[in-house]
């Protein structure tokens, strides 16, 4: 009697268990897609460990420092999780430069020297020479921007800059759960804005995007670079003419979720890749019910970022030119990297430190600060 009912209880207990992996709310709505074949690290990608003895500056509160900006002097500025905006000198001396009240991510200086933030809580905000901080956008074309994540500035003075998910608050989940929860989802959430600080007028470049990322004016002003994290590319976004707003793939099936972009030197542009990517994501790309089965389950088990270090740098044809690893995960979730002359600093989704190692094109660039 007592083995009948222990049985009746197990059964129980497993179409409860399996009623709530079906049936229960997921909090997404997946969309099937084909994951392109990853090639993992071979090729122009081939494992190495030229990043793993990379220089950690230690920050003495919070964490993030998400991305990168120098001003003429060669201070270089990052934001943390805290909402606090600091700078490093030359000498190494770290100060506060600003505190946004939100989430800062993407930092860039406009042509004044203001300091231009996407901040994923707030939308775009600037930031003056004394540290004031004042709000610019928080919705285009009727849509709150609700993921502000990276920034870039034109020679023309106009900023762009990604919404990476219109459906999923980065303040309600955390960036790093709403993004989560967007590359999961694969709907098409994510786009790209334009603001003309002359008008105060922002209009949307690119709608569409899985998690819209890292932002990059090409050299020449006439492309925008765009990273689609979601989908493993990056974008090439006509600015002028009759193609403006038209993309076309520059780099293509990356194996890893890309993140950051930044100008380097002469044509070259470097991009963060912040965790490699997950083989079970990709072999449910064409499984939505799959997908929302594996949301419902607890964090812990379901496909998350891995740690480890990877920042590449590619030209203005997608070609890749450097690709430097830290497979042992000294300095990990590796979001961008920044030259500052015959110095490359990394930035981090989650590191308490800044990165710091030697330029790879330092020869190239010696004569150019």
């Amino acid at each position: 009697m007592k083995f009948t009912a222990l049985k009746i209880i197990s059964l129980g207990s497993i179409v409860g268990l399996s009623s709530y992996l079906i049936f229960a709310p997921a909090g997404i709505s997946p969309v099937a897609w084909q994951a392109p074949q990853n090639k993992g690290l071979t090729g122009d990608f081939a494992e190495n460990q030229t990043l793993s003895q990379i220089q950690r500056i230690e920050l003495d509160r919070s964490e993030g420092p998400e991305d990168l900006a120098a001003d003429k002097n060669g201070n270089v500025y990052f934001a943390l999780l805290d909402g606090s905006i600091r700078k490093i000198d030359p000498d190494g001396t770290i100060s506060d430069v600003a505190n946004t009240g939100g989430r800062p991510l993407g930092i860039e200086f406009d042509n004044a020297g203001n300091l231009i933030v996407a901040d994923a809580y707030i939308g775009l905000l600037q930031v003056n020479a004394a540290g004031q901080v004042s709000t610019l956008v928080t919705e285009a074309d009727g849509v709150p921007v609700l993921y502000a994540d990276d920034v870039d500035v034109a020679a023309d003075g106009k900023i762009y800059f990604s919404d990476a998910s219109t459906k999923f608050h980065a303040r309600e989940y955390g960036t790093y759960g709403a993004s989560l929860l967007d590359i999961n989802e694969h709907g098409g959430n994510g786009r790209v804005l334009e603001y003309d600080p002359n008008t105060g007028k922002t209009s949307t470049l690119l709608s569409g995007l899985n998690f819209a990322n890292g932002v990059s004016v090409s050299h020449d002003q006439q492309y925008l670079l765009v990273n689609e994290t979601g989908s493993y590319r990056v974008l090439k976004v006509a600015l002028n003419g009759p193609e403006r707003g038209q993309a076309k793939v520059l780099v293509d099936n990356l194996p890893g979720f890309p993140d950051n972009l930044n100008r380097g030197h002469d044509g070259i542009y470097w991009l963060g890749l912040a965790s490699p990517r997950s083989a079970p994501l990709d072999a449910m790309s064409e499984n939505p019910g799959l997908r929302k089965v594996v949301q419902r389950l607890p964090a812990f088990m379901r496909p998350k970022a891995q740690r480890y270090g990877h920042v590449v740098a590619f030209d203005e044809n997608g070609k890749i030119l450097v690709s430097l690893q830290d497979p042992l995960g000294m300095y990990a979730y590796t979001t961008g990297a920044l030259e500052v002359g015959d110095k490359l600093y990394v930035s981090s989704l989650h590191e308490k430190a800044l990165g710091l190692t030697m330029n790879p094109f330092a020869t190239q660039t010696a004569g150019q600060e």
